[in-house]
């Protein structure tokens, strides 16, 4: 029997409404974890993730998340493996989480948690058990490797999946991936390259 859809992807479906990017902020440290947040928000990009890997990552964090209270925006927690990360996220105040693999005890966790998931997937096994646990938005990785065609592969017995393309996206391939049918790109460099800044903008809604 297939779950209906999860209270996770009612939450991330709002959240990607506005913009079909995420920044992904991945050891750069608190005050460059800061400042590109709010170089993402002024872009008008309001799902930022701050992977957390170390102490470092973690104060990170909780820095971006109470930047992003201050100015109504909600910020997730990335590289979440196991209920030790569920609770350092929770701990920071983090609003959702992001995997790099599908787990279900770490989905259930987080969302007991108060925090909606993404997981990561990148087979049909991956995305067809992800959907039977009632997820429809998932998180491809990595895309750069799995390529466009496998996008537009799986929307023929996945229709109703939103992919977020993560691993190696950039403002250069990230309208290939969105005309292949991913919902979301996450970009992380990008935030700091003035010219790659310039063409996310260009892939922003006007």
């Amino acid at each position: 029997m297939i779950d209906s859809p999860s209270a996770s992807d009612e939450w991330f479906t709002e959240a990607f409404a506005r913009a079909p990017i995420m920044a992904i902020l991945r050891g750069m440290g608190v005050e460059r974890s800061l400042e590109l947040a709010g170089v993402a928000w002024d872009l008008g990009i309001d799902a930022v993730e701050v992977p957390i890997q170390s102490d470092e990552d973690r104060d990170a964090l909780a820095a971006v998340v109470a930047a992003g209270r201050e100015r109504g925006k909600q910020v997730g927690a990335g590289t979440i493996i196991d209920d030790e990360t569920v609770q350092l996220a929770a701990e920071a105040g983090a609003a959702f989480t992001v995997s790099p693999g599908f787990d279900i005890d770490v989905v259930r966790a987080s969302e007991a948690a108060g925090m909606p998931s993404l997981p990561g997937v990148a087979t049909a096994t991956e995305v067809q058990l992800a959907r039977l646990a009632g997820l429809r938005w998932l998180k491809a990785f990595p895309a750069s490797v799995l390529g466009t065609e496998w996008f537009t592969t799986m929307r023929g017995p996945f229709p109703d999946i939103n992919f977020i393309a993560t691993g190696g996206m950039n403002a250069r391939n990230a309208p290939q991936f969105l005309a292949a049918g991913v919902r979301v790109v996450a970009v992380g460099s990008a935030l700091a390259d003035p010219e790659e800044l310039a063409r996310l903008a260009e892939v922003m809604p006007r």
